[in-house]
């Protein structure tokens, strides 16, 4: 199994044998397993693990969701929607008297104490918002969630296809920076200075594949998310290699 472990960094090992102890229940019941809501790099190490050869399978939820739930099963079944168990709640609040963001509505559901990975994309156009949440907290969340902020709100369940578009903009551009440690290349990214960042990151306030770094020497990698609370999120698409003076090129997806 080490082939899988070389792919990933020493703190995702944990998750990665949690994965190949779900591969071996489906493998050993011949039942389907289906997990909580994923962020995208746990995604991507469910996949590296099940592979797409072998006697089980994945799939996830919803393609055009950020977080998902991933149903691994054996090579009998047949997936579909209602495997994934998942609840389609609007949230209806005062449009005309406050704006609800998505950290308002993340810290009432955690004060209720439930856990992250129970619910899914909080999605928002126009003046509606939705929530994604798994079926098993659904009731739990109609009866509990009153006040996001300090708003009255109603909760209302609706059917799957009522769900709203998730649309999300992505600005390309490059960059270069003298090293890969995460200060280094977050100041690059968000045009702020390297003190400033170093102080976000040791402050918990930046991300890296959805977890709380903070550490400035944290080395970036091809293909991690970065996100620095009030600068938005990005992507470090592709490591080009390096200039004459021996900086490193990058190429940057960055969230409009």
């Amino acid at each position: 199994m080490n082939h899988v472990y070389q792919h990933f960094r020493q703190e995702e090992r944990h998750f990665i044998d949690q994965v190949m102890e779900w591969k071996e229940n489906v493998l050993n019941q011949y039942s389907p397993k289906l997990t909580d809501f994923l962020d995208p790099r746990e995604q991507e190490m469910v996949q590296a693990v099940v592979g797409s050869n072998g006697e089980v399978k994945v799939m996830f939820s919803e393609d055009d969701m950020e977080r998902k739930r991933a149903l691994l099963y054996p090579d009998y079944f047949t997936p579909s929607l209602d495997d994934f168990q998942l609840s389609l709640i609007e949230i209806q609040y005062p449009v005309k008297f406050i704006t609800l963001e998505h950290r308002h509505i993340l810290g009432s559901l955690m004060s209720l104490g439930l856990k992250r990975s129970k619910f899914g994309d909080v999605l928002f156009f126009g003046e509606r918002i939705q929530l994604v949440a798994a079926k098993e907290v659904e009731d739990f969340i109609l009866m509990n969630v009153t006040e996001i902020g300090r708003a009255k709100v109603s909760l209302r369940k609706l059917d799957w296809s009522e769900r709203i578009p998730h649309a999300e903009e992505i600005q390309e551009l490059s960059a270069t920076v003298s090293s890969l440690r995460l200060d280094a290349v977050a100041a690059s990214i968000y045009n702020v200075s390297r003190q400033k960042i170093g102080m976000l990151i040791q402050n918990g306030h930046v991300k890296v594949n959805w977890k709380v770094t903070e550490q400035t020497s944290f080395e970036c990698r091809e293909g991690d998310t970065l996100s620095v609370r009030g600068f938005g999120r990005s992507r470090l698409l592709s490591i080009d290699g390096r200039t004459k003076k021996d900086k490193w090129k990058l190429t940057i997806g960055k969230q409009k």
